[in-house]
């Protein structure tokens, strides 16, 4: 990745971290520090890494998202908008009865959004049912799911992995969102996940280790990934609960539902550097 690339990717996560401040800070609700973790995931996922057609976002030749984390819809809610596939006037309605954005991702009343997601531990088997239904299609379509890690303490988690390393399902890729973190306190105070690496190894899945914080690790990590069609994928991407804005990590999982006040949101935005790119941002 040349620095160019680098610097605009940089940029826009940037920008998708403002408008969370925004959108959260008006709707007064949401979850703050878990949508934070997954910004450049999201990022490289939708202007590096993804197949998609903001025009006709129901096109088949499309790569499809699960976000099964739904909390986090925020975040997808940023980056389609500065994707091009609705305005960035819309945020400001987040969580509002009746708009296009509601508080968990739903399917067919949001532009973008593949997948219904918000009851935990469901994406996978969503995306192991897309990846087999498209696995001989025409376009080779990729299926991204991305999940919480208190997502894997599910029975309905090991159920699609066991499902999709059965079926050779090469065309999934899942990313984990490790912070350490769920609404009751660490992952590992409640249901430890080690040794996460070989569990998804014994189960014949190809694992990848990532920085989730770092675009150039993300490429490798993505690349790495998809080398081959055979056995699904799965990305440990390690990342910080409310990442890039201090007073927010610094608070955790505690920050996760809280209601920014105006001094609160005006010193989140202080921090965050980068510019606005305008409504429909451009593919790299």
């Amino acid at each position: 990745m040349d620095k160019v690339v680098l610097k605009r990717l940089e940029q826009i996560s940037n920008t998708v971290r403002k408008d969370l401040i925004r959108m959260l800070g008006v709707a007064r609700s949401g979850n703050l520090s878990s949508s934070l973790s997954i910004v450049e995931i999201l990022t490289i996922l939708y202007w590096r890494e993804m197949k998609i057609f903001p025009e006709e976002p129901n096109s088949p030749e499309r790569d499809r998202f699960v976000l099964s984390k739904g909390h986090g819809c925020p975040t997808l809610y940023g980056v389609l908008a500065h994707r091009g596939f609705f305005c960035r006037e819309e945020l400001w309605n987040f969580s509002r009865l009746g708009t296009m954005l509601q508080g968990h991702p739903q399917y067919s009343i949001t532009p973008g959004i593949d997948a219904t997601t918000g009851s935990l531990g469901m994406g996978p088997g969503i995306a192991s049912g897309m990846a087999l239904a498209l696995k001989d299609h025409p376009s080779s379509p990729w299926i991204y799911c991305l999940t919480g890690d208190g997502e894997l303490q599910t029975g309905s988690f090991w159920e699609a992995v066991l499902f999709s390393s059965q079926y050779s399902l090469g065309n999934l890729v899942i990313i984990v969102d490790l912070n350490g973190y769920q609404a009751e306190g660490s992952t590992e105070s409640i249901i430890s996940l080690e040794p996460l690496y070989d569990k998804f190894d014994s189960f014949g899945w190809k694992v990848v280790t990532a920085d989730g914080h770092d675009f150039q690790d993300l490429e490798r990590a993505f690349g790495e990934a998809r080398k081959d069609r055979i056995n699904p994928s799965v990305i440990l991407a390690s990342t910080i609960p409310g990442k890039g804005i201090s007073f927010i990590e610094k608070a955790g999982t505690c920050a996760n539902r809280m209601i920014l006040t105006r001094e609160q949101m005006d010193l989140a935005l202080r921090e965050l550097s980068e510019g606005q790119t305008p409504c429909g941002g451009d593919s790299l």
